[in-house]
């Protein structure tokens, strides 16, 4: 389908792809890994015709459409949700009026039997039926179910795109992406922005509703479970395996055994046959010898092992000054926006030394909690830092505040004092920026290298209490795992804020969960936390959270508390009636949909038996393919139907 031919990158001289070649097949879900600054993201803006290679090509079919999801990009704020996500429909707009305008130059002309005439009605006649099949869909149906597996409440949808942060409004345009259903999706660290539940959610959707897939991303779980076909991007070369990353780890480590354990044997035979040579080369009586062994020696294919980059990141936190014995002290703490309270009454106490982590779904207040101990906004409350405490802040968008017209070596030097400033270039070789890297400008930089030099600035200045907001968006797994042994080095107090449970096993002793309007301590690891809550994975945890996102309701009584328990009032028979009719109709919805579903599988069996039988009518596959057009549309409306019936069950529980 799209075939990579050729293709040959460099910047200032040096080369970042070789002479690459590879296919991306219909159907094909495809992980593209490779260290920071390997040239993923590039990979995915030369297929997406967005950069020219420095030579070769991409030959994309002219039928064949792209969607591509880049890590960053400039938003507008001009509309609401619905509004913004509606724009992926504007072609059909387009086909309105282009087929209006055939329709009146048809009532003009009078040349019925000209070619031209018969093509013009040819042309309706298309348009025509690409429109019904179009508008056959349940395309609101179909919009509202995105947005709301991407994390949206129905409440969200008329709010202005202005009102969302940045990680919102990336899933604003990522929906938008799956809705218009490319024939290739290009996906540049999608879940960077994604709860657990939202990215169960796109894994879904990229599992049965997308064509072929081009991913890049650091979630293991999340590429294992979604991609098919691994492609590694290493010093200029691809290797291409038809597996899931964990399956090509494996295989990839395997190949590089066998290849150094033939090597060695291949190196231990020249050697022989070397020694042979040189011990025997003047002795007549083994000339005819020697000479077969020249000739052997001549005739060895050289095993060479494949180049393994082994550069990696010299991570590690200065020693902490000593602080007090609790570094923080939290103390019926809570924060209302309006009539909004994210959390309140939260009560803790860190211990020096101590590493935790802050869990729960995206809303629920982790990041809000680290602005108040930041200082950042205001809180109802206590919250002291103990003696001496220096706090290093790492926010979800550090790396997107640096000045993408600096160099790297100016970013460190402006913020370096004292004698530091003449290690700056050590400290740069020590995160992988050394020789020429050092005077590339920012904003060539890839995501994860910004989010290195992001990390370099945290550790100009000895800290003590080390707060990380999802440190590890944008970094590759080596540099994932480099990163977590540091911190469980590192001898000052730590909170992570984080969704993902293989970087935090192993690394804090304490997880608080926020969810409810409460922040709720939970002593032990992350897996001993979720045994503790019964929970499989931190997906359950999501699906126990009340969402915060969306407005408060208006009422009089005061928000219930876990220190100001609100008793339920009871419900007056006529309230409980209609509260049963109203589940009642929910699910008659749910039950028509079904058979609907069923319907539309029965009409699909039917046409493809006569297929089968060769009974071939002129128009039975245009039949076949809009009963499977419709069949689509059935199960969104059922899904939308269950989800519905759901939330009403859970409400009136």
């Amino acid at each position: 389908m799209i075939s990579v031919n050729n293709l040959s990158v460099e910047f200032s001289a040096q080369v970042l792809f070789d002479n690459i070649n590879y296919v991306i097949n219909p159907k094909d879900k495809i992980a593209l890994v490779g260290k920071n600054g390997a040239g993923k993201s590039t990979m995915l803006k030369i297929i997406a015709g967005l950069q020219k290679p420095t030579s070769g090509n991409v030959v994309v079919p002219a039928d064949v459409t792209v969607g591509y999801l880049p890590q960053q990009m400039v938003l507008s704020d001009t509309a609401t949700v619905v509004e913004e996500v509606r724009k992926v429909y504007s072609h059909l707009d387009n086909m309105h009026s282009r087929l209006q305008a055939m329709a009146e130059e048809a009532q003009r002309r009078t040349d019925y039997d000209s070619p031209e005439y018969h093509k013009l009605i040819e042309d309706m006649a298309n348009l025509t039926d690409a429109l019904a099949i179009a508008d056959s869909e349940n395309k609101e149906a179909e919009l509202e179910k995105t947005l709301i597996g991407l994390g949206f409440e129905r409440s969200d949808f008329g709010r202005p795109t202005s009102e969302f942060s940045g990680g919102w409004r990336m899933r604003i345009e990522l929906a938008k992406i799956l809705l218009q259903r490319p024939d290739v999706l290009l996906l540049d660290e999608p879940t960077n922005h994604l709860d657990i539940e939202s990215i169960q959610w796109l894994e879904n959707f990229l599992i049965t509703k997308a064509k072929a897939v081009v991913l890049v991303s650091h979630d293991r779980a999340f590429l294992d479970n979604v991609t098919t076909r691994t492609i590694e991007i290493n010093l200029g070369k691809i290797y291409d395996y038809a597996v899931n990353y964990s399956k090509f780890t494996a295989l990839r480590d395997e190949r590089i055994e066998q290849q150094m354990r033939a090597y060695r044997n291949q190196q231990k035979q020249i050697a022989d046959t070397e020694e042979f040579i040189e011990r025997f080369r003047y002795k007549a009586t083994k000339s005819v010898q020697v000479q077969s062994r020249i000739k052997q020696l001549a005739k060895i294919e050289r095993i060479e092992v494949d180049e393994v980059d082994t550069s990696h990141l010299n991570l590690r936190f200065p020693p902490a000054p000593r602080s007090g014995d609790f570094p923080l002290i939290i103390d019926e703490v809570g924060k209302a926006y309006g009539d909004h309270q994210v959390f309140d009454h939260a009560t803790f106490t860190l211990r020096r030394g101590e590493k935790v982590a802050f869990v729960g779904k995206n809303g629920q207040g982790k990041s809000t909690l680290v602005k108040c101990i930041m200082g950042e906004i205001p809180f109802t409350g206590s919250l002291r830092l103990g003696h001496n405490v220096k706090i290093g802040y790492f926010a979800q968008n550090q790396a997107q505040l640096l000045d993408g017209e600096i160099t790297v070596f100016d970013t460190i030097d402006r913020v370096a004092v004292g004698d530091i400033r003449t290690k700056i270039r050590d400290i740069l070789g020590a995160f992988m920026f050394g020789g020429e890297a050092s005077d590339k400008k920012v904003k060539v930089l890839s995501g994860g290298e910004k989010t290195r030099l992001a990390m370099i600035r945290l550790l100009l200045e000895p800290v003590n209490l080390l707060i990380l907001d999802e440190p590890t968006n944008h970094l590759d797994m080596k540099t994932k795992d480099i990163l977590k042994q540091a911190i469980k080095d590192f001898d000052g107090t730590v909170i992570v804020v984080s969704h993902d449970r293989e970087f935090l096993d192993g690394l804090v002793e304490k997880v608080y969960e926020f969810g409810g309007g409460k922040v709720t301590e939970c002593l032990g690891g992350i897996y001993e936390f979720l045994d503790k809550k019964r929970l499989a994975s931190l997906q359950e945890l999501e699906r126990s959270a009340q969402p915060e996102a969306a407005p408060a309701k208006e009422t009089k009584e005061k928000p219930q508390t876990a220190d100001q328990p609100q008793p339920a009032r009871k419900l007056t028979y006529a309230e409980q009636r209609e509260r049963e009719k109203t589940v009642k109709r929910a699910a008659k919805k749910v039950e028509e949909a079904e058979k609907a579903v069923e319907q539309r599988e029965a009409d699909i069996a039917a046409i493809e038996a006569k297929i089968a039988a060769g009974e071939l009518d002129d128009d039975i596959y245009t039949r076949h393919a809009q009963a499977v057009k419709d069949l689509e549309n059935a199960m969104s409306m059922w899904e939308l139907a269950q989800m519905e019936l759901d939330d009403l069950k859970k409400n009136f529980q």
